[in-house]
């Protein structure tokens, strides 16, 4: 079986790692699209997000996050849960580890996609920025029962106070692509995106640039631009 569609795990796309945040809080999120690893979830239109979140002191955190998505008459609702720990392993090294869940629905049949994912990050400050290392892990990917990794490296440096470029490699990889590939008979796809990431009167926006090694519509290249406000509670 073959699907289009990718994912996200919202929890490791905060701007913030999970201990900076106050106990409760909510972010609500305007998109020119839904995108993943690239990929579009919305078939190139625009995606309304929010997530509500909250953090305790000892560095667990849960929360539950949830977006439009158009998979044509199987789903137009995604919403995840998550849970997880941010710990601070020295001065300059963070790590942030979890587990997720990912629901659909739309019609009855939307919840065959539902799927858990493992997730693990590790991030270094350093003199010329900050960069992370993510590695995600499911063993029903989309619902196939398919093993898929993805594998991510970001590095974000500073351009000016308040200013800031982040550049991003990853990749997607099917451990078994019997029972998931992409429409185009990949097994995995590389995708590539540079943003521009700043704060306006409480607002995180972030505008990038984006490509695919996959070669359809929805994994072009484009531009991406996105609006967010976190409330703390």
């Amino acid at each position: 079986m073959q699907f289009t569609y990718s994912k996200m795990v919202a929890i490791c796309s905060l701007a913030v790692a999970p201990a900076a945040l106050a106990d409760w809080s909510a972010t609500v999120t305007g998109a020119s699209d839904y995108m993943f690893n690239g990929v579009s979830q919305t078939q190139n239109s625009p995606a309304l997000q929010g997530s509500i979140d909250y953090a305790a002191d000892n560095g667990w955190y849960a929360g539950s996050w949830t977006s439009n998505v158009d998979y044509g008459d199987a789903a137009n609702r995604e919403l995840d849960f998550y849970t997880g720990y941010y710990q601070s392993l020295n001065e300059s090294t963070d790590a942030d580890f979890g587990i997720a869940y990912y629901s659909y629905y739309g019609s009855s049949a939307a919840s065959e996609y539902n799927y858990p994912e493992m997730y693990g990050k590790l991030i270094f400050t350093h003199r010329l920025g900050i960069t992370e290392t993510t590695l995600w892990y499911s063993w029903d990917y989309f619902g196939t029962g398919a093993d898929h990794v993805i594998g991510k490296v970001a590095h974000t440096f500073s351009i000016a106070d308040n200013h800031a470029i982040q550049l991003t490699v990853d990749n997607s990889h099917s451990l078994d692509e019997d029972k998931y590939q992409w429409d185009t008979g990949d097994s995995s796809y590389v995708h590539y995106k540079v943003a521009y990431q700043t704060q306006f009167h409480g607002f995180d926006i972030e505008i990038a640039a984006e490509d695919t090694t996959l070669s359809y519509d929805t994994a072009d290249a484009r531009l991406f631009a996105s609006v967010s406000r976190t409330f703390s509670f």
